[in-house]
């Protein structure tokens, strides 16, 4: 199975998955972690350009990018990581004949509306 279709999982559209996205980490000392008050600012790891990391149960499955949306935050998905972590290009578009176009599994589409 290596090429990745999302219809070859619609059954699997009803399992739950914890999506996460970290903007950063830093480490500190505790005394340092116990002067934190209101207004205190903490350095994180990440550039302010940097794509962030979307996991799946703890596994990196995307890289994206947080935009507004409606009020919220919510992330556009840049780019998909493939099993051995690197970035999945692009598939190609498919030949455009008439009337051939298939319809978005909604399921999967639900991913890219975090």
């Amino acid at each position: 199975m290596s090429d990745f279709s999302p219809s070859q999982f619609h059954r699997f559209g009803a399992v739950s998955v914890r999506l996460s996205v970290e903007l950063g980490r830093t480490e500190m000392a505790l005394r340092d972690v116990l002067q934190l008050g209101e207004g205190s600012t903490v350095a994180l790891d990440r550039l302010t350009d940097e794509l962030l990391d979307v996991t799946a149960n703890g596994r990196v499955i995307a890289r994206g990018e947080v935009v507004a949306e409606k009020g919220r935050f919510a992330l556009r998905i840049v780019h998909l990581v493939g099993e051995d972590g690197q970035d999945v290009p692009p598939a190609p578009a498919p030949a455009n004949t008439a009337g051939s176009a298939a319809p978005a599994d909604p399921a999967f589409g639900a991913a890219d509306a975090l």
